[in-house]
């Protein structure tokens, strides 16, 4: 079991004030947050990230929105923005990146 996943069944999460921000805009609750952040997959990895290492998951709530969220790998995970991948930037598996052109 994955230290995220550890730290968000322990509700040891909190959010950034861009991360709240960015939920309460996009009308996110904090219950597809928790189940794409158990059951979701780590896509990218950004170690060199400002807050500390963090990742980027992908992951589909119950009702099949699928999501992305930014958080820190840490024993307090911080959850730093949450959205729902656009395909103008995303490939259809919402996993790769589109080509910059």
């Amino acid at each position: 079991m994955s230290l995220i996943v550890l730290a968000v069944r322990q509700g040891q999460y909190q959010f950034t004030v861009r991360g709240a921000g960015k939920q309460i805009d996009r009308l996110i609750t904090d219950q597809e947050i928790e189940e794409v952040m158990v059951n979701g997959e780590i896509i990218e990895d950004y170690q060199e990230h400002y807050l500390g290492p963090a990742c980027l998951i992908l992951g589909w709530t119950s009702h099949g929105r699928p999501l992305h969220i930014v958080c820190s790998a840490k024993p307090v995970v911080d959850i730093i923005t949450v959205y729902e991948p656009e395909p103008e930037e995303w490939e259809p598996d919402l996993r790769t990146r589109k080509a910059t052109r």
